[in-house]
């Protein structure tokens, strides 16, 4: 009796994805695993689709990753988010990077990291105009790119 089960298949795909995006952060699960404060057999499993996390675990995962929670979970179809008038897809332009075949993976690291520093600077100027309660998400910093630019903002 071979059924599948929707919530399963949606596990494994959220395991998988955070699996590639360490992979392509070149985080060692064990990495991976401090930075989001979770033990190494818990981060193992959910890259397998053997756990379901809480809410706190995929925001650190996220946090880990330097990805949004949303990004995160709309990416493996559990975000129903409300549709966007301009089509935008949170996470789309990652997948694509981490999903081309042509690349080799240090074009794909460079390719992410100034992805994620024009995403990060528009997050903090969205801050900035909307006031830190209203921004969506905190910029998330660039580590594994090499910039170490700082947002350093007096308050």
């Amino acid at each position: 009796m071979a059924t599948t089960d929707p919530w399963k298949e949606q596990l494994e795909a959220f395991g998988s994805f955070v699996r590639t995006q360490r992979q392509l952060a070149k985080l060692s699960l064990r990495e991976m695993a401090e930075l989001a404060m979770i033990s190494n057999p818990y981060l193992s499993q959910i890259e397998r689709g053997l756990h379901e996390p809480s809410i706190r675990v995929v925001k650190a995962i996220a946090k880990a990753l330097d990805i949004s929670t949303e990004t995160l979970l709309s990416q493996v179809g559990l975000l129903e988010g409300e549709d966007r008038p301009d089509g935008r897809v949170p996470g789309a332009t990652e997948a694509a990077i981490a999903g081309d075949p042509y690349l080799s993976d240090p074009q794909r690291q460079a390719l992410l990291a100034v992805y994620r520093s024009y995403v990060a600077e528009a997050r903090a100027a969205a801050r900035e105009e909307l006031g830190p309660d209203d921004a969506e998400a905190p910029p998330a910093p660039v580590r594994r790119s090499g910039n170490s630019k700082a947002n350093a903002d007096s308050a």
